[in-house]
């Protein structure tokens, strides 16, 4: 959408750039990229002025993006020329190299192309004119940054404004780099003395807001914005998106909803917006009051997916009221997918099977080759025919040439033969694919022994507020159903550690169970280490549900006499069931599985680990069994609802039909015959038959 336009500045483009950016800006008003990459082609075209009031119009549009921000800053290094062009710019430096503004300005034009040498390049010459001038910090310190030298940007940045401590784009510069290390409460004080030197500089409180949220400070954050919302011009629906959430992250609900409402209603539909919308109205019993202005915003804008989604969000999936509006949907976008692929769920759901498979016919002629299509297709001949279904993906396997492809087929090729009753066939499909998911798996963590020489407990007393809970369960467990009805719920769940942003922490590190083993983490390292970081998790109180990617009882040493306040939360199946559904449907760690008898033999060695807790009370657990309740969102709240006490927990979504009656192990009795001799130890001890 933007390449004609990045392409454009790259190659010094200037006309060009700006043509195709006023184009995207007329056709998309409310995007605030394309109203940032406006300004960038009109400063490039000499044209300060409408350069600055884009960037502005963007932060209007997303007053939280540091990034655009950012952009604005460098936007006002850039205005700092003559109103010519970039010709009549060149031709000024060319006759007169003391001409410092148009160096500067130069290279901020050069930053904008991405050119990070060609801005250094020309910062130098203006160095030349002015070698102490502390302008010149401002490029060198953006240019740092975009390289990700924070330090070496900190460094000239400060020495700088020791010389120019009202420098304004200085302290643009000083804010940004102290977001890049993390310091947000710095940044913050950064860009509050820029708004208190220049009241004009009022767009910035929304960036500070976002900081204040980014702290815990919610409240404080959504009051921040009040100097914007004081002029009704700056009230944009941006704004009050932002501070809806905040306002939500504060506890303030009443306050956060009509905040919501109105960005919604005036076009912010963003899944994040919708999806709290959504929550809120769930809540309070107002579904209605959500259909009237889900309504209104589609009959201005009936081809927008996000908006039929939420709509259909309020209504019971596969009920006619569903139907109706997935067909709505269908006629007022009949080329999109999206729409198509709704109708599709609705039909399945209402039990319409054969309606449902046309439908899919229809998105396979869109998009050859689409995986929930062609697995409706797949799925559909497995319960007529699964011998025809084996035959079929077969042949679908000969055809795949992408890596990715031919996993998911392997997979359905599995379920398939599982039906056909061709068990061993199905493991070996299974185990064909676990080695194709190798390169991109975890390996098993090591364990330590399940008993070992403990601590004493520590202590809880009246001045312990916080109870956290400990959420695992191995492979199979179903232990993600579990963390769905935390979700649902609204509970504290951080399930962050199965992303990118996980905390590098004690829990997380493999590592972590020699440290403890050998003595080598003494003190409370681990726990102090963990508290400290909760709050860049979002959590303030203590009070959380985190969410664990592996358990060793090693980590006993620092629970027992640091962390006796907390409970671990165990999901547990049949271990066998366990086994045959790590095979079948993967995990939410992705661990490796390099053969059926050694998944089992480190399958048996943790939940060891499980059994000796609860055998010898190690430490505050519970065991939550979900056999036969796997797929029944309403029995696992319950379960889970009696296991903590009686709380109140809310019932997720159906999580659709993906997985195994419990006891199905049995029918892989011969071709796991090994694997299971190895779990069944394991399972007698947690109670579950010999056979």
């Amino acid at each position: 959408m933007y390449d004609s336009i990045l392409e454009a500045l790259r190659r010094g483009a200037a006309t060009d750039a700006l043509t195709a950016a006023e184009a995207l800006a007329a056709e998309r008003p409310d995007d605030a990229q394309a109203m940032r990459w406006l300004s960038a082609a009109q400063l490039q075209n000499g044209q300060a002025d409408a350069a600055l009031a884009s960037i502005d119009r963007a932060i209007a549009l997303a007053p939280e993006n540091a990034e655009l921000h950012l952009a604005r800053a460098g936007v006002l290094v850039g205005s700092r020329r003559p109103d010519e062009a970039q010709a009549a710019l060149d031709q000024a430096t060319g006759l007169d190299p003391n001409q410092f503004g148009a160096y500067l300005s130069q290279a901020q034009l050069a930053l904008t192309r991405g050119d990070l040498d060609e801005a250094e390049r020309v910062n130098r010459l203006a160095e030349r004119v002015a070698p102490h001038h502390p302008q010149l910090a401002v490029v060198e310190g953006m240019v740092a940054l975009q390289r990700g030298e924070a330090d070496t940007a900190l460094k000239r940045v400060s020495q700088a404004i020791e010389a120019a401590p009202d420098d304004a784009q200085l302290r643009y510069v000083l804010g940004f780099i102290y977001m890049a290390k993390g310091h947000l409460a710095f940044a913050e004080q950064a860009f509050r003395a820029i708004v208190e030197k220049n009241p004009a500089a009022s767009s910035l409180w929304g960036l500070i807001a976002d900081l204040l949220g980014r702290q815990g400070r919610f409240d404080e954050a959504a009051d921040a914005l009040g100097t914007l919302f004081a002029d009704p011009a700056r009230a944009t629906p941006g704004l009050k998106r932002l501070a809806g959430h905040l306002r939500l992250r504060a506890g303030q609900l009443e306050q956060a909803q009509p905040l919501l409402e109105d960005a919604v209603g005036q076009g912010a539909h963003d899944r994040a917006t919708l999806s709290a919308l959504l929550q809120l109205w769930h809540a309070q019993d107002q579904q209605e009051h959500g259909r009237a202005l889900l309504e209104a915003c589609l009959a201005a804008q009936p081809r927008e997916a996000d908006l039929w989604l939420a709509r259909l969000a309020l209504e019971d999936m596969g009920s006619d009221a569903a139907l109706a509006l997935a067909t709505r949907w269908v006629h007022a976008a009949p080329e999109s997918v999206a729409a198509l692929e709704a109708q599709m769920a609705a039909l399945a759901h209402a039990g319409r099977g054969e309606d449902a498979d046309a439908i899919a016919d229809r998105i396979l002629d869109f998009v050859p080759g689409h995986s929930d299509a062609q697995a409706r297709k797949v799925n559909a001949l497995v319960a007529r025919d699964p011998s025809a279904a084996v035959a079929h993906v077969e042949s679908l396997l000969l055809q795949a040439q992408q890596d990715e492809i031919r996993q998911t087929l392997l997979g359905w090729l599995a379920l398939a033969q599982d039906r056909a009753g061709l068990h061993a066939e199905a493991l070996g499909s299974w185990l064909k694919r676990a080695q194709g998911y190798l390169p991109n798996s975890l390996p098993p963590n090591p364990l330590s022994a399940s008993v070992q020489a403990w601590p004493e407990r520590g202590s809880i007393t009246p001045e312990t507020p916080s109870r956290p809970l400990l959420l695992w369960g191995a492979p199979g467990s179903g232990v993600e159903r579990m963390a769905a009805v935390f979700f649902a719920s609204g509970a504290p769940l951080r399930g962050d550690r199965f992303s990118e942003r996980a905390p590098n922490d004690g829990f997380q590190r493999y590592v972590t169970v020699q440290e403890l083993v050998n003595g080598v983490k003494k003190g409370d390292g681990l726990i102090a280490d963990w508290r400290t970081r909760l709050p860049a998790r979002g959590v303030y109180d203590g009070n959380v549900v985190d969410w664990l990617v592996w358990w060793d009882n090693a980590l006993l040493h620092e629970l027992r006499p640091r962390l006796p306040e907390g409970r671990l939360l165990v999901a547990l199946r049949d271990p066998r069931d366990m086994l045959l559904e790590w095979l079948a449907f993967g995990a939410p760690a992705p661990i490796a599985i390099t053969s059926a008898e050694e998944a089992a033999t480190w399958l048996a060695a943790v939940l060891d680990h499980v059994a000796t807790i609860v055998e010898q009370d190690l430490y505050p657990a519970t065991v939550v069994r979900l056999d036969g309740i796997e797929r029944t969102p309403s029995a696992i709240a319950e379960r889970l609802s009696d296991a903590l006490g009686g709380l109140r927990l809310a019932v997720p979504p159906e999580p659709g039909n993906e997985g195994f009656q419990p006891g199905h192990w049995r029918q892989y009795a011969d071709a796991l015959a090994g694997p299971f001799a190895t779990l069944t130890p394991v399972a007698v001890r947690l109670g579950y038959p010999e056979a």
